[in-house]
């Protein structure tokens, strides 16, 4: 029975980091050239990294990025044909997939359904392709389209399973959200039984800014069956031999591909290009695989927590991180994260403690750093935050009002934020993690140029609610984390007897309240026929609105949910539409 052998190659590339990204490929390539493959495939931009958002308008870019491609071209002779996400300019630039032999560019698919919603703006740099393309690799006709195509039923996909297609080959670079995986496979499993190919589905891996890749590459064959998965977060090769008998038999029992034949013969046929490439037999190796691993929930979203952490700080040039440790969950989450993302070498935490801090959170902090083996620098505040009070009061009292209030609360925050700043500032290539989570900053429980500073907020887009769990399940891992962190009622301890439901709802109530507004968009009164109170929905909603400034103004940070602060929610800052 003949088979087709492909490698997924699933990388973490850099964005303008051509060598880098090209030595990545090549080493994959040799590797899958050594296990017999006779395609290897690479995700989408791979050349250049993804996404390079406005490096696209620079000419430069644009010609680094294409010589990248030529000298990959020329280095890759005597290996087998490769698939390789790239650019291509002529008179408009293009998202491209290159596939490569022999020391030349053989062909250059470019990408027809252009993604320009939620963190996706390629339409604002790109011309959408109007042919489709089909490779003829070892006497197997490949497919080639990328990532938005294959989300269409009638798009690329139709046209080169009409083509006659056996396999096709989509390269991706799909960001992480939680339970997106899941969809993804149920969606090309669809569209490997509805055009009877089988369907190699190519991601990539790794963090860049925001946003971050899970890999999670794979196979799916003509009745829908996924039959490989390659590593979650990691870098992987994931080598598959296709039984193309199977494909064929399930194409000649399967009726609906000549009937779709029939009714487009009426209409204009798609363009398609066809390009032939003659490879040598080479010996096919056994393939070993160890078993495939169950993903947790709340273990996946850590691993891109931890994915997202460790690229944002190793490709933005900076070695070590600095965390303030107040003994509460979220400071506690976030120093882990950080020590597994980068060990306990590259972390120092700081304990900040003023005059209303508990004596069990500053031990709780020390037993955190002990528990991670992390470093801990203890500067209490109230030498500064008590001369500072004293000369405000009196022109808070000028002002009007001698209760100092919250800005008198927020004086802490800034004072720790300030001494924070100055250690990364003082420390070569160290950098701040905030500490902050989503449902405080959807309601502005943060301080402006106190807790918001730093260069990553790496919780910034985790529920309250996600918090603790996460926290659970990281310490079934190892118990790191204190339990009296994880069960205290959550207080900011900046007035005696502080506690978060002085000023917030519950969590349990507040975060569902945040997400149907802010990731699903329903109106007041949709979250109110879901059950909420009217009045702590309406109270949700004006704090939402009242602080879009505050968080215009903080740190980038992973996205795990379906819509989150920052590229991925856009609304005016200065606005007087208050409908919700």
């Amino acid at each position: 029975m003949k088979s087709f052998r492909v490698s997924l190659a699933q990388i973490n590339t850099t964005v303008g980091d051509f060598e880098r990204n090209i030595d990545l490929i090549l080493t994959n390539a040799r590797a899958a050239s050594d296990l017999g493959a006779e395609l290897v495939v690479f995700p989408e931009l791979a050349i250049c990294g993804y996404p390079p958002e406005d490096l696209l308008l620079r000419s430069a870019f644009i010609d680094d990025a294409r010589s990248a491609l030529n000298q990959l071209a020329d280095d890759a002779r005597g290996m087998p044909p490769l698939v390789v996400g790239s650019l291509h300019f002529d008179r408009h630039l293009y998202n491209s997939a290159s596939v490569l032999h022999e020391g030349a560019v053989i062909a250059d698919y470019h990408k027809q359904r252009l993604p320009n919603y939620g963190v996706f703006d390629e339409e604002r740099y790109f011309q959408a392709g109007d042919s489709s393309l089909i490779c003829n690799i070892s006497d197997v006709d490949v497919g080639v389209n990328i990532c938005e195509d294959i989300w269409y039923p009638d798009g690329p996909i139709s046209d080169v399973a009409l083509a006659g297609a056996q396999v096709v080959v989509n390269i991706n670079a799909s960001p992480f959200s939680a339970n997106r995986s899941q969809l993804r496979e149920r969606m090309i499993s669809t569209r490997a039984m509805d055009h009877t190919v089988a369907l190699v589905y190519v991601n990539q891996v790794g963090g860049q800014d925001e946003l971050v890749f899970d890999g999670n590459s794979f196979v799916a064959l003509a009745d829908g069956e996924i039959v490989a998965r390659a590593k979650s977060f990691e870098d992987d090769l994931l080598t598959v031999d296709i039984e193309l008998e199977d494909v064929r038999q399930k194409q000649l029992h399967d009726s609906r591909l000549r009937q779709m034949r029939s009714q487009d013969s009426l209409m204009e046929e798609p363009a398609c290009d066809f390009v032939r490439i003659t490879t040598e037999v080479m010996p096919k190796p056994p393939i070993l695989r160890g078993p495939e691993v169950e993903t947790d929930p709340n273990k996946e979203i850590y691993q891109a927590l931890v994915t997202g952490t460790r690229d944002y700080i190793a490709k933005s040039g900076f070695e070590k991180v600095f965390v303030a440790l107040s003994g509460g969950i979220d400071s506690a989450l976030v120093a882990a994260i950080a020590v597994d993302a980068l060990g306990p070498e590259k972390v120092t935490g700081v304990s900040l403690p003023s005059r209303y801090s508990s004596e069990g959170s500053v031990s709780d902090a020390v037993d955190l750093a002990e528990n991670l083996g992390i470093p801990l620098l203890s500067i209490p505040i109230e030498n500064i935050h008590g001369p500072t009070l004293d000369l405000l009061l009196p022109e808070f009292r000028n002002l009007g009002d001698p209760d100092p209030g919250v800005a008198g609360e927020n004086i802490q925050s800034r004072i720790r934020g300030l001494i924070m700043m100055a250690l990364s500032n003082h420390t070569n290539g160290s950098m701040v993690l905030t500490t902050g989570n989503k449902s405080e900053y959807a309601c502005g429980y943060a301080t402006l140029y106190g807790d918001m500073v730093g260069g990553f907020a790496v919780i910034k887009d985790v529920p309250k609610s996600l918090v603790w769990e996460l926290s659970r399940w990281r310490n079934t891992v190892s118990p790191v984390i204190p339990e009296n962190s994880i069960t205290k009622e959550p207080s900011a301890e900046l007035r005696p007897d502080q506690v978060d439901s002085d000023s917030l709802p519950p969590y349990d109530i507040l975060d569902p309240i945040i997400e149907y507004y802010v990731e699903d968009d329903l109106s007041l009164e949709a979250i109110i026929a879901k059950g909420f109170d009217a009045e702590v929905v309406r109270r949700t909603i004006g704090m939402i609105n009242r602080n879009e400034y505050k968080r215009r103004q903080s740190p980038p940070g992973v996205k795990i949910t379906s819509r989150a602060f920052g590229r991925d929610r856009r609304l005016p800052l200065a606005t007087r539409y208050t409908a919700v």
